[in-house]
């Protein structure tokens, strides 16, 4: 048996994605876990920007929203939520990391409303925040999302986020910076990533344990291999270490389910 859990690997993965002295807006949870994470161990410039208005912050724990005084503590700067989004729509954000209830082959994100009706949803999600915003004006889209039929579906009941829309040349075309557009999504069985011509998703490394027939059984659409399909690298001992005893050890993250 491995000595780490999915999510833990979901975070370790995610957290090797982010290159040093990059700038990477998150929100809370996993994503914030895996860019401290990134911060302590293969990205020590890495800077961290909330939503709210912190800026490059030495976090000493995990926030609990985006709010919270920790986003601020030994920071760059403590602005506001119109600074963040400036910031975004100039061009100087390399990642953001995005959730959601369902993505499509595309990247294409909804967390807004589950059902055929918006006025009368299924279930009614949180909705946008600045998902829209900071998936439309990063560079690239960091996904971290469990791994089922439910999530990953052919068509989504509303979109929220915008991947790669439709296609090549479809974010250019509804005026979204050239250039920008989903990069990795991280599940709890796989690493996928995006096609350089089609934009479509294809799956880039399986996590220990795991195969191509079980991602694809958990998938609503047809999801392809990358060329030099691989396995995940499995968390290190140190990366562990860090990421239970000094990012989350009061387990805000690390204990919940991955799916």
């Amino acid at each position: 048996m491995p000595d780490w859990s999915p999510i833990e690997l979901m975070i370790c993965t995610a957290a090797r994605q982010l290159e040093d002295r990059s700038l990477v807006v998150v929100g809370t949870g996993a994503p914030c876990a895996a860019a401290m994470l990134a911060q302590k161990t293969t990205a020590p410039g890495l800077t961290l920007m909330f939503e709210a208005g912190g800026v490059g912050p030495i976090l000493p724990r995990m926030p609990i929203s985006v709010g919270d005084s920790r986003t601020f503590h030994r920071g760059l700067m403590a602005t506001s939520m119109a600074d963040i989004m400036e910031m975004c729509q100039r061009g100087l954000v390399d990642y953001t990391f995005i959730g959601g209830a369902q993505i499509d082959a595309f990247g294409n994100l909804n967390s807004t409303m589950i059902g055929d009706e918006y006025q009368r949803p299924k279930v009614r999600l949180p909705g946008s925040g600045g998902a829209n915003d900071l998936g439309s004006l990063c560079w690239r889209i960091l996904v971290m999302m469990p791994h089922d039929r439910r999530r990953f579906v052919e068509k989504l009941d509303f979109v929220t986020t915008p991947g790669f829309l439709t296609g090549p040349g479809a974010r250019e075309a509804a005026g979204l910076p050239r250039g920008t557009g989903p990069f990795k999504v991280v599940t709890s069985l796989a690493v996928m990533s995006f096609h350089e011509t089609t934009r479509r998703m294809q799956v880039e490394t399986l996590h220990p344990g795991v195969t191509l027939d079980q991602v694809r059984q958990n998938t609503g659409f047809d999801l392809p291999a990358a060329p030099d399909l691989r396995e995940t690298p499995a968390p290190d001992a140190e990366a562990l270490r860090i990421l239970r005893e000094v990012v989350d050890p009061w387990r805000y993250v690390l204990g919940r389910k991955s799916s």
